[in-house]
Order: structure tokens, then C-alpha cells, then sequence
């Protein structure tokens, strides 16, 4: 006896009226896409659920690949049967056996679609409580709040039998929502940003802001593992290397100290803005957390946002750094992040940058400044590569690196 069909059931896509085609459909794609070297299986879909029929595959690794496809509220097992007492109490057993945590508690819930079979509801329910009671140790019946409440459902083609529920990602389907430029910075915030925005539906592309000799290939070569493990979500990611030395070095020489980090900040999100425009994305997400450092002041951003009317997303900006560190950790990115090669705003961070600059004082002394020419240069000369899931890192390399 095998599981025969997993149960998909929505989450907010529940909530959807009109255009809740669109977002089954995307989520439709994303899960035949998780599922596409399972050979066998098939999915049917209709406007309330999602059905995978297993053809005699095992149900484990499906779900196990269910489990992170956004959009997903729940994931059950299911069993289909004959119309037989006798197999039902042996596929309720099976059931039981199968679940994915221990069981200690159970009620059964039967429903009779067809009035035809030969048991009432009560009858079956005795029949196969009883039978569960017999053949398990330490088991017992809790009607109010049972660890597995077993559906039954009598049909008139056959016996379906399902209750486990097990808890899906959430959120809305990958590229639901649209696509919007993540700023990849290597440290241990904008991969959660990354994920979160995906989470909420976003088709996500990476922009890094590279400055060698200053910044080492270690450091390039950590934001395309952090871009890589984002990658795992949907099968790739694009990251755009943006060539950033020559305007950084160029703020270092005109634009005072204290406001260099600001004016950074100001030219990065307008490069940004440029390679959104011919992504044709819709907005710019960023891994900045409220008063986490100068750059995320509330004067900073205000200043900051100056330069651009695209929407900014910070999925991060109420959280403190152990919330962030926990999903990071979750999404296997910290011990990657936390590798000890800096990035662009790092190498160049002021020893006392302004947590409360001026918008007119930062647009005066960029003035004096011609950024336009190598804001061009810099998109011109940015270079695209699409990141697959498993380019790991050469941890042995970066070790020989660091002596």
C-alpha cells in the first residue's frame, strides 16, 4: 500500500477572485518545474486545490520539494482504496504508521458522498478506531484535539483517506508579483531581503557593486554563492557585477568624508535604477534594517531615496539583527556571509559618516562632481552572468587566500 496523491491546498491565492487564474497558473509552473526529474508524477489543478497523482512514486520527496514553493499554504498525503471495511481499516493504519511526526492522539472523520455504502458514518468511524486502537501501542482517541484527525471520504468510485497536514512556504507564487532588482551586498542581510521579496512573488535579479583591486575576487566570488543558494528557489538567478572603482575613487577625492557614504549610497541606487530601466523590472530591494548603521538612519534613506522615484523595498527594515541572522541561518547563506572578504562599502566606510545628512548639503558638494559620464560606464560595463544552484564556494582557495 502507497500514498497515491498529495493535497495542495492555497494560501492567500484563497483570497484572490478574478485574476486568482493567474497566480495558479504561475505556481502550476513552478511546481512542475520543482517536480521535473520525478518522473511519473502529474499534477491536475482546480480553482480551489492542486492534486499530484504519484503513480506509484514515493510521496516523500515529493513534498520535500513541495514544501519550499511559495504560494503553498499545506501539503496532505493521500490514499485512494477500495469501498471495503476491511482495506479501509488497513489503509487507516497504513496512514497512521506514515506520518511524518509521532502520533499520540487520533480521531476519525468520515464523510459519506455516497448514501449507497452498506456502514453509517458512526459505524465506519468505531470500525476503524477500533482497529487503529488494536494495532497500535501508546494511541489513544481525543476527539477535541487530536495530533491526526484521519479524513474519510466515501465516494461512489472509491475510499479517500487523507489528514496529515504539513506546513507549506506561504507567500504568493514566484513572479507573481513581478520582477525587482535586489542589491547583493555579500553580508548577511540582502540575501534575506532577496528571499523575503521572493517569498512575497518577485522574480528577483542581483545587483553587486564590485571594486577591485580594493575588493578581492573572493568577495565577487561569495555574492554568486549567496546567489546561488537564492538560485535554489526557482533554478537561477541573474546577477548583474557592476564596475564600481573608478566612482568610488572619484568620491573619495571630491565629496567630504563624512558625506562620502551618502553620496555612495546615492550613486549606487542610481546605477541600480539605470539597469532596473533596462530589465524592465518595477523596483529596487535592499537589506537595509532601521538605525542598524549609518547608511539606514531615517535622515540617510531620506536623503538617499532622493535619487530615484522607483519604489525601494526593504523587507528587513523593522527587524533586528537576530531575526535576520536566524533566517539567514535557515536559508544556509550566514556561514557564507560571514566569510571574511569585504565588500565596496565596507573597504570604504568613513571613520565618522553622517547618520543625519542633508539633502541640499549632499546635492551641493555633488554639484561640483560630473557622475553622469561614469554612471553610463559603469552600466555599460557591468557585467551579467546567470548563477545555477550548487556553485559553491572554494573554501580551501579562500583559506589559502587569507595567508
Amino acid at each position: 500500500m502507497k500514498f497515491d496523491h498529495i493535497i495542495i491546498r492555497y494560501g492567500e491565492i484563497s483570497t484572490k477572485k478574478r485574476n486568482r487564474k493567474g497566480f495558479v497558473d504561475k505556481m502550476k509552473a513552478h511546481i512542475r518545474w520543482s517536480l521535473k526529474d520525478i518522473d511519473g508524477v502529474v499534477l491536475t489543478a482546480n480553482r480551489e486545490r492542486m492534486y499530484v497523482l504519484l503513480n506509484g512514486v514515493d510521496h516523500k520527496p515529493v513534498i520535500e520539494r513541495l514544501k519550499g514553493i511559495f504560494g503553498i499554504q499545506s501539503i496532505s498525503p493521500a490514499i485512494k482504496v477500495e469501498r471495503d471495511l476491511e482495506v479501509m481499516k488497513t489503509a487507516a493504519l497504513y496512514y497512521l504508521n506514515q506520518t511524518s511526526e509521532e502520533v499520540g492522539t487520533f480521531k476519525i472523520t468520515t464523510k459519506r458522498a455516497d448514501k449507497d455504502f452498506p456502514y453509517n458514518t458512526d459505524e465506519i468511524n468505531r470500525a476503524l478506531g477500533g482497529h487503529l486502537l488494536r494495532n497500535t501501542e501508546d494511541v489513544t482517541v481525543d476527539v477535541k484535539n487530536p495530533d491526526l484527525n484521519l479524513l474519510v471520504e466515501v465516494r461512489r468510485e472509491a475510499v479517500y483517506m487523507t489528514g496529515e497536514i504539513i506546513q507549506g512556504a506561504g507567500g504568493l507564487p514566484f513572479g507573481s508579483s513581478g520582477k525587482a532588482m535586489l542589491m547583493l551586498s555579500g553580508g548577511i542581510d540582502s540575501p534575506v531581503a532577496g528571499f523575503l521579496s521572493m517569498k512575497r512573488g518577485l522574480d528577483v535579479e542581483a545587483i553587486h557593486f564590485y571594486s577591485p583591486p580594493f575588493t578581492s575576487e573572493r568577495s565577487r566570488q561569495k555574492v554568486i554563492d549567496l546567489a546561488g543558494k537564492l538560485a535554489e528557489i526557482n533554478g537561477s538567478m541573474k546577477v548583474h557585477i557592476v564596475p564600481f572603482t573608478e566612482i568610488q575613487l572619484l568620491i573619495q577625492k571630491q565629496i567630504p568624508e563624512n558625506y562620502s557614504m551618502t553620496t555612495t549610497r546615492r550613486l549606487m541606487m542610481r546605477v541600480a535604477d539605470k539597469i532596473r530601466e533596462k530589465e524592465e523590472s518595477m523596483a529596487i530591494i535592499t537589506g537595509e534594517s532601521l538605525g542598524q548603521v549609518a547608511s539606514q538612519t531615517m535622515s540617510s534613506m531620506f536623503a538617499i531615496n532622493e535619487v530615484t522615484n522607483t519604489p525601494i523595498l526593504r523587507p528587513l527594515i523593522t527587524m533586528d539583527k537576530t531575526e535576520i541572522i536566524k533566517i539567514a541561518r535557515e536559508l544556509d547563506t550566514f556561514e557564507i556571509s560571514n566569510l571574511p572578504y569585504e565588500d565596496c562599502c565596507t573597504v570604504f566606510t568613513p571613520a565618522s559618516p553622517k547618520t543625519k545628512p542633508k539633502r541640499e548639503k549632499v546635492n551641493y558638494y555633488e554639484s561640483f562632481v560630473d557622475f553622469d559620464s561614469l554612471i553610463e560606464k559603469a552600466v555599460t560595463e557591468t557585467e551579467i552572468l546567470t548563477i545555477k544552484p550548487g556553485q559553491t564556494f572554494d573554501k580551501e582557495e579562500a583559506m589559502e587566500d587569507l595567508f
